[in-house]
């Protein structure tokens, strides 16, 4: 199992309401920590896809099940560069 410092249920909700829920849980999580998002949208591993694809977050590990889908999605980790820093 895997382990998540915050859940959200968005059952019953269509697009663009998951995908939103998901920004706003996510803005007050600390990078590295894991959300527990449930969607009964089933075009909702479209935007999440696209989402953490273009900010950087992770799609973990997606689970289907009795029509709901069960996303776990890991914040990143922000890394400001330092001035005069050489990148890695």
């Amino acid at each position: 199992m895997i382990e998540f410092s915050q859940e959200v249920d968005a059952s019953g909700l269509l697009c663009p309401l998951p995908l939103l829920r998901l920004k706003k849980i996510l803005a007050v999580m600390v990078g590295g920590e894991v959300v527990k998002i449930i969607v009964t949208d089933p075009a909702a591993h479209l935007d999440f896809g696209v989402y953490t694809n273009q900010s950087g977050h992770q799609i973990i590990e997606v689970i289907k099940q009795d029509g709901k889908q069960i996303f776990y999605i890991k914040k990143n980790i922000v890394r400001l560069k330092i001035e005069g820093e050489k990148s890695p």
